[in-house]
């Protein structure tokens, strides 16, 4: 029986749209059309202009023979033809699959395969990996290959596409009308997970999510507009955050960077007057550590955002002695990156370091527009008690989240059982309902019967002046069954020994918590900053684990 709010009260045009973050570039080249978009090198491009390459690009593809649920992928750093990327490519109805720049032509054949590409777009210093990748594919589907080209790359290239970018944009047309997606649940983009334990998963974002999620950061950041965004995190990984079009909402600046390095950071900071920028820890964390000379005159109130790991009290300490506001969230692959923050209270600025660095390292609340996020006991989907001590899994639930898996049924419908987003992690809610997380499922270290948190013996790692970087990994033990083994990177000039290390960690660790290994030297990190644990898993039985 219908309601009498339903009763001659249709759905049209009129009063009902997708939802959709390609809305954000066509209004605002019609609002700001003069104002700047994309900085690159000696490029200085403004809305209206990259609206048009990116109606332009949509108008290419689809003369091409691409159209809806065509998948697009592109090997880019974060240059110019990526940011477009994030527009023309959905403009035509196709799916944008943004390839880590730093894995193998295996992986990149797999990914190839799996998604079902029809077209590539690759820069230049990716041509050598693509072109294997392309010669491993296992199908011999027709694959459009695009050459991206870039002034900026210096090391040579060779040609592997039919046409080049600029010649695939010349060829369609700037006043295209694209139409929006009839369904905000048509998918958007296609990301892959990293794979550690098998063949990375195929990640599906709908054009509602990544709206929401792109809102979500404005909010959370209180983000004005004109922002000038520097691209220090690849927009490989989760499509930037779903920042590509959150600068696009704000008609913000795309300050787009090559290469992460803190001299070209700091470069960007002071000649572009740089406001935002986000990253993993060892992004922020090479910014605390570069050298004094190297962060002259970098203005005050730059507002970074950190996800990958909580920030230790050292990296909030040095953050603020640069005068930069650093805003800490959490999140995964399926909820389109960021999908939580630790939101900030004034009363916390009264605070001493220790105990910012401990309110500030928790994962905080939902954000703005995801549903819920809650700690719950992962056989019962119970609450766990808000004591901070209980532990259970942390789950999502909203808008914030993936459509599925991508050809994976059995992992779609595990991920999603009773109706929550299940995301592996583990972790403990406070009174005040903020989370922490305790570790991976798969990374406690069960010795003796008793669980260690990896994450808690690296808190403690971190606390050592000399650490830059730390790892903890369950080592094999005759006796205990498992024993925590310290992976450990020093800071540039530092020594420290091993017993130094185990020394430090006593004075803050329960016995049994402490590490019964130390190997010291560089950790293996993933393209967006990450350690590879599971590398370290595989050393951990090794010789190279010194007990100590």
């Amino acid at each position: 029986m219908s309601s009498i709010y339903d009763q001659d009260l249709p759905r049209t045009e009129a009063n009902f749209a997708a939802l959709t973050p390609l809305t954000f570039i066509e209004r605002t080249a019609e609002v700001y059309p003069k104002r700047l978009a994309i900085m690159h090198g000696d490029l200085r491009q403004t809305w209206a202009e990259t609206y048009r390459r990116c109606r332009q690009l949509a108008s290419a593809l689809q003369r091409c023979g691409l159209g809806k649920n065509d998948t697009v992928a592109v090997m880019l750093p974060n240059t110019p033809p990526m940011v477009e990327a994030h527009f023309g490519v959905p403009m035509a109805g196709a799916v944008l699959n943004t390839l880590n720049t730093r894995l193998d032509a295996e992986a990149v054949a797999f990914m190839l395969d799996h998604g079902e590409a029809k077209a590539v777009i690759v820069d230049p210093e990716f041509a050598g990996v693509m072109k294997k990748a392309i010669a491993l594919r296992k199908t011999q589907s027709p694959l459009l290959v695009i050459d991206a080209e870039d002034a900026l790359w210096t090391g040579g290239s060779e040609r592997i596409g039919s046409l080049t970018y600029e010649a695939l944009l010349a060829s369609g047309d700037p006043a295209f009308h694209w139409s929006p997606p009839g369904d905000e649940w048509d998918a958007i983009a296609l990301n892959y997970t990293s794979g550690t334990t098998g063949n990375p998963k195929g990640v599906v974002y709908h054009h509602r999510g990544a709206a929401m999620n792109a809102i979500s950061n404005i909010l959370e950041w209180d983000m004005p507009k004109h922002a000038v965004y520097l691209w220090t995190l690849p927009m490989f990984h989760c499509n930037g955050w779903c920042f590509p079009w959150t600068i696009a909402a704000r008609a913000g600046v795309n300050v787009c960077l090559r290469r992460v390095e803190a001299q070209a950071i700091f470069d960007a900071m002071r000649q572009h007057g740089v406001t935002h920028y986000c990253g993993a820890p060892i992004v922020h964390g090479l910014l605390v550590n570069a050298p004094a000379e190297l962060k002259v005159g970098i203005a005050a109130g730059v507002k970074a955002m950190v996800a990958g790991a909580a920030p230790p009290a050292s990296m909030i300490e040095g953050m603020e002695q640069m005068g930069f506001d650093l805003t800490h969230v959490y999140g995964l692959t399926e909820v389109y990156g960021p999908a939580t923050v630790c939101a900030q209270h004034a009363d916390w600025n009264d605070l001493d370091i220790g105990e910012r660095a401990r309110l500030n390292a928790r994962q905080g609340v939902r954000y703005h527009l995801q549903r819920d996020v809650r700690v719950l006991d992962p056989h019962t989907l119970q609450p766990v008690p808000q004591d901070g001590e209980t532990m259970g899994e942390i789950m999502f639930k909203g808008n914030i989240a993936m459509k599925g898996y991508l050809k994976n049924p059995k992992a779609t419908q595990e991920a999603f059982a009773g109706g929550w987003f299940h995301s592996g992690d583990l972790a403990v809610q406070y009174p005040d309902g903020y989370f922490k997380i305790k570790d991976r499922s798969k990374d406690i270290i069960i010795s003796g019967g008793e669980n260690i948190s990896s994450i808690e013996v690296e808190d403690a790692l971190y606390r050592h002046p000399a650490v830059l970087a730390a790892a903890v990994v369950a080592k094999p033990d005759a006796r205990w069954g498992e024993t925590p083994c310290a992976f450990v990177e020093l800071k540039a000039g530092a020594q420290v020994s091993a017993d130094e290390i185990v020394a430090h960690c006593k004075q803050h660790l329960a016995g049994f918590k402490v590490p019964r290994a130390v190997v010291f030297g560089e950790l293996p990190k993933t393209s967006t900053g990450k350690i590879q644990k599971f590398e370290l898993r595989q050393q951990a039985g090794s010789a190279a684990a010194i007990d100590v």
